[in-house]
């Protein structure tokens, strides 16, 4: 386990290609693989490598964030020495930048005794071991690390993420920039950086006083020429949730083996809320092939290819083809769906037919109502 670090997720994440999804609420809090939610991961991969101290900061429509965080027992962060901290859920109409949210709240820098900070985003889903990525960056001598993974389809992946051109021979990352979609092979920034404390409270003040504002991460890779920066590659299994294509690529990569081997690890396992709901009953009759099915669910129909969330009801004749459902859902007799994400809530009546497709999956938002 590693010592003197302290970690701090930053939700002020792009949120414009995913918005059908995050009307209410951040991307953090999207549910994700049936029972998780997305800052699942990333949350997981700090407490798993001994991290206990977890400031989260975030600047909208927290509710279902702090519904599902609570006390942040399910990871073991409700202690009386250090533990999770939330801020600003509350106010966030009247701070217009990440890093004037950072400032803000910089009482919580001061009181830790950590000396080390590991800063990152929510909406990167992979199982990392943050271990391996401490010992790199202590061994590099660097003021800063910054994790990346090489990407060769990035026409269609990682849209918008930050690239990083490194030096292959120092591993130092020399100019930053993004992703367009422009060329194939790109280093994705998987926007996980590991620095001294004092470090980052010097970045938070001179990007909060910056009058164009802007982003903290930007205002990071403003100061490059004047770092050693060292870039860990990560070889893993990652996806950026940032779109709603690559929240259904995402979420149907989890059906396959080798990324769900990969992604829920028992050495180091995916924390959520929990919550003791009965199992889900699966009525003689029914045809279930090649799916994750949450708690709670009644299955009559057919369900293929797809994932559901808790207390979904697929009756008798209803078909559900390489479709997210999430919780609360009710299919009604006769209803055909293809390649369709449901947000919780509704109710899909008899011999309703909805149809997108893998790049343009059909959304329908929350308590929308077919007849």
């Amino acid at each position: 386990m590693i010592k003197d670090y302290m970690a701090i997720i930053n939700l002020d994440e792009n949120e414009s290609d995913i918005r059908s999804l995050t009307a209410n609420r951040p991307i953090a809090s999207i549910p994700v693989g049936s029972r998780y939610r997305v800052i699942d991961f990333m949350l997981s991969n700090i407490v798993n490598c001994g991290i206990t101290n977890v400031g989260i900061f975030t600047r909208s429509n927290s509710r279902s964030l702090i519904d599902h965080i609570g006390t942040g027992k399910p990871w073991d962060l409700n202690r009386k020495i250090d533990g999770l901290f939330m801020f600003n859920h509350a106010l966030s109409e009247f701070v217009n930048t990440d890093s004037k949210l950072l400032k803000n709240n910089m009482e919580y820098m001061f009181r830790s005794k950590s000396q080390n900070v590991v800063l990152t985003s929510s909406y990167m889903v992979c199982n990392m071991d943050l271990r391996e990525v401490v010992r790199n960056h202590e061994a590099s001598g660097c003021d800063m690390t910054v994790v990346y993974t090489k990407c060769k389809n990035a026409t269609e992946n990682f849209i918008n993420c930050y690239t990083l051109d490194v030096d292959d021979e120092t591993n130092r990352v020399k100019a930053v920039g993004k992703n367009i979609g422009y060329e194939d092979e790109a280093n994705i920034c998987m926007e996980v950086f590991l620095m001294k404390k004092e470090k980052l409270v010097n970045f938070m003040y001179k990007s909060a006083n910056r009058t164009t504002g802007g982003s903290f991460y930007s205002m990071i890779f403003d100061e490059l020429e004047n770092m050693t920066v060292n870039a860990y590659e990560f070889k893993g299994y990652v996806s950026c949730i940032n779109t709603v294509s690559a929240y259904y690529k995402t979420n149907k990569e989890m059906l396959e083996l080798e990324v769900s081997n990969e992604l829920f690890r028992s050495d180091r396992p995916v924390f959520t809320k929990i919550k003791d709901e009965p199992p889900t009953l699966y009525v003689e009759g029914c045809h279930v092939s090649n799916s994750l099915i949450a708690d709670g669910c009644k299955i009559m129909g057919t369900v293929k290819d797809s994932l559901l969330g808790r207390y979904v009801d697929v009756e008798e004749g209803a078909v559900v083809e390489d479709c997210i459902i999430l919780q609360n859902i009710r299919i009604h007799k006769g209803a055909k769906l293809s390649h369709v994400i449901i947000d919780k809530n509704v109710d899909i009546e008899q011999n309703t037919e909805l149809k997108g497709n893998s790049v343009f999956p059909l959304v329908i938002e929350k308590r929308n109502i077919f007849k």
